[in-house]
């Protein structure tokens, strides 16, 4: 005789006991629950206070999820920027000073090009900070089998985040259903490999219908994140860009604001328009409260 089945917990009593597994995981993060890092890329979306975050990303995450009311009032931005560096002439020494940094300041990941993806992962192994690659880009004007490979490749390496470009001309040509396609074949990858994958829109080139449409596909498809832009095409992140965007996908996805992000002040009002992660290369400069940064992304 088959076990009665047990009925499934009703939504806020799961909401209960999720809250309190990640308490658990928080208050015991040196322990061996807080080793889950070693395991892979892991998530934990519930509300903690500022210094509740930065015990979670030692104890290994490399992610944290916030509402942008909490995001705003935290203390320390490092934990929400991807450290980049994706310029064609990177040299290995500015690579391994990146992840030196991103080392020191606590990034989120360090995000490079996928011929760097594996070198990051072995000098960042067990840091608690992850490595994002790139996929088709910075144009997104690729057969889509072929970012596939590109995105199981540089997850094979070691990274724990994609960060894909869309197909920019399929979207304003109206072909929404091939965007999604493009975006679902690399989402399947990613999760089945337990990364999570952000969406690039590049932004500076869509109008606010288009972005608002980009949006829908990429959250239909099955993206963690929608992103602004690549830091390459003629212009980055804005304020009133990254809150349609929030209006967009709804508060559970997770938006990147990257290009031209090179202050802390820049940084402070992406993240209180909605933004949950920022791209980079001006990272350190944003943490220490300093001005301009370095140039590209």
């Amino acid at each position: 005789m088959s076990a009665p089945t047990r009925p499934a917990p009703a939504e806020p009593e799961l909401e209960r006991i999720l809250t309190e597994i990640a308490r658990q995981i928080l208050e015991h993060g040196t322990g061996a629950i807080g080793q889950f890092g070693q395991w892979g890329c892991s998530t934990v979306c519930v509300e903690v206070c500022p210094e509740g975050a930065s015990s979670m990303l030692d104890a290994g995450a490399c992610r944290l999820g916030v509402a942008s009311d909490q995001a705003a009032s935290l203390a320390d931005l490092a934990g929400f920027i991807d450290h980049t560096l994706l310029r064609a002439d990177a040299t290995l020494a500015e690579i391994d000073q990146l992840c030196d940094e991103a080392l020191r300041f606590r990034f989120a990941t360090v995000c490079v090009n996928g011929v760097h993806v594996r070198r990051c992962a072995e000098i960042l192994q067990g840091s608690g900070v992850g490595v994002s690659a790139v996929v088709g880009f910075p144009l997104g004007a690729m057969a889509p089998e072929v970012k596939v490979y590109e995105a199981r490749r540089a997850l094979e390496d070691g990274a724990c985040e994609i960060d894909m470009v869309i197909n920019v001309g399929a979207l304003k040509s109206g072909d929404d259903a091939f965007v999604r396609r493009d975006v679902a074949g690399v989402a399947e990858v990613c999760h089945r490999l337990g990364a999570k994958l952000k969406v690039i829109l590049e932004t500076a080139l869509l109008t606010d219908p288009e972005k608002v449409r980009a949006c829908d596909a990429a959250k239909a498809a099955g993206a963690d994140f929608v992103k602004t832009s690549t830091g390459f095409s003629k212009g980055g992140a804005t304020v009133e860009d990254v809150a349609l965007m929030r209006r967009a996908v709804g508060p559970t996805l997770g938006i990147k604001a990257a290009g031209g992000v090179r202050t802390a002040l820049d940084a402070r009002k992406l993240v209180e328009a909605g933004a949950t992660r920022l791209g980079a290369s001006a990272s350190v400069a944003i943490v220490s409260q300093g001005g301009a940064g370095g140039g590209g992304y």
